[in-house]
């Protein structure tokens, strides 16, 4: 993805240094970026200038579409990156909202699935009136998944990065654009990218659309301190390699059957060819 390079190199000309009380980790960054990609000619947006561990990136968001609100729940469907922040960040480990090991509060999909209502009002599962309305061809603009609830952040492990995804039908094409607060642009963004990706191509097959263009929009981009040398000396000059393309299985066909029954080898990445990996460090 030359896109992905295009951008670190922003990073590392304009990007200016930020002091983080959270994390303690200074970070180089810049402020706006987006990913575009048609997914109508066949690709997904992967970065090759390293390995992704794409089927990690896929469970993650099932498990968003999911609602889970456990590390654990991650791990049993093969994504492990829900442990640090779950387990390992003081502020959460101190907070009295916390249910005990694993526990993620109310954070993405919990929100996504179950937005909660005002005093009588039932939870909105905002996933599931998206795909009702884009079944049927309806388009009322509003068909937007949140993960944010601003008055809720103290019952989260940690506040969405990319908290909303917004679908829009023209015809039977479907687009989505999607936004993420903070970018964590040498771990967390190839996850990123690629997942706004899927979630276009797996809602668009549930719902009887054609997958057209995903736009990602970026605020707060970042590279951390201890993460910088090394993008600019392994990553940064290497050349990226053609893109891949996404195998669903067919058989998928609803939200239940995202909710119960699929897993990871339902995907195939074909034709996926990749620098070596880089190993950076993660802050939580």
């Amino acid at each position: 993805m030359k896109a992905y390079i295009d951008i670190g190199k922003r990073i590392l000309d304009e990007g200016v240094w930020l002091s983080n009380a959270r994390t303690g980790q200074k970070t180089l960054a810049i402020i706006g970026a987006t990913f575009e990609h048609d997914l109508s000619d066949g690709t997904v947006p992967v970065v090759t200038t390293k390995k992704l561990f794409w089927k990690s990136a896929i469970a993650e968001m099932l498990g968003y579409i999911r609602g889970y609100d456990s590390a654990a729940q991650f791990r049993e469907i093969g994504c492990n990156t829900w442990n640090a922040n779950a387990n390992d960040n003081q502020a959460w480990l101190d907070n009295p909202y916390r249910k005990g090991k694993d526990d993620m509060g109310m954070c993405y999909g919990v929100i996504g699935r179950a937005f909660p209502g005002i005093e009588d009002d039932e939870p909105l599962d905002q996933y599931k009136k998206i795909v009702i309305d884009l079944s049927k061809g309806v388009d009322d603009r509003r068909e937007i998944m949140t993960f944010n609830h601003p008055n809720l952040i103290h019952r989260a492990c940690l506040p969405a990065c990319m908290h909303t995804h917004h679908f829009n039908l023209l015809g039977d094409d479907l687009y989505l654009e999607s936004y993420q607060r903070s970018s964590d642009y040498a771990l967390g963004q190839p996850f990123n990218h690629f997942q706004v990706a899927f979630l276009l191509l797996i809602t668009a097959q549930i719902t009887g659309k054609k997958a057209k263009k995903m736009r990602h929009h970026l605020s707060n981009v970042h590279l951390y301190e201890n993460q910088v040398e090394i993008f600019k000396n392994e990553q940064v000059d290497r050349e990226p390699l053609p893109l891949p393309s996404l195998k669903i299985n067919p058989e998928i066909k609803t939200l239940e059957d995202l909710e119960t029954w699929v897993t990871m080898d339902d995907f195939e990445l074909v034709g996926y060819e990749h620098h070596d990996p880089i190993k950076y460090p993660f802050t939580v």
